[in-house]
């Protein structure tokens, strides 16, 4: 069972330069979230703490073991205003 808070799921974002290059120009919001979260919770946690609509999530898990989430917001929310008002640009 995992927490109900937001933030406890959507661990921290990542700040690379694809990640980034993501936000800019496929309206993507990569994020490093708990492992054991699937898409759906990963999908709730992004509505509720980032306030946007989610079209869709992927999830890799990287070398290094942990799970990254690439998260689709839908064309009324662009991701660019998003990274904005959270600092991540």
């Amino acid at each position: 069972m995992l927490p109900v808070e937001p933030w406890q799921i959507l661990q921290y974002p990542m700040l690379t330069e694809k990640a980034l290059s993501r936000v800019e120009t496929e309206n993507k919001l990569v994020f490093i979230v708990r492992r054991d979260a699937n898409k759906k919770q990963i999908k709730w946690a992004a509505e509720h703490a980032l306030g946007v609509k989610v079209d869709n999530v992927k999830t890799i898990i990287d070398q290094k073991g942990r799970k990254k989430a690439i998260i689709k917001l839908t064309k009324d929310f662009p991701a660019t205003d998003v990274a904005m008002r959270f600092g991540m640009l």
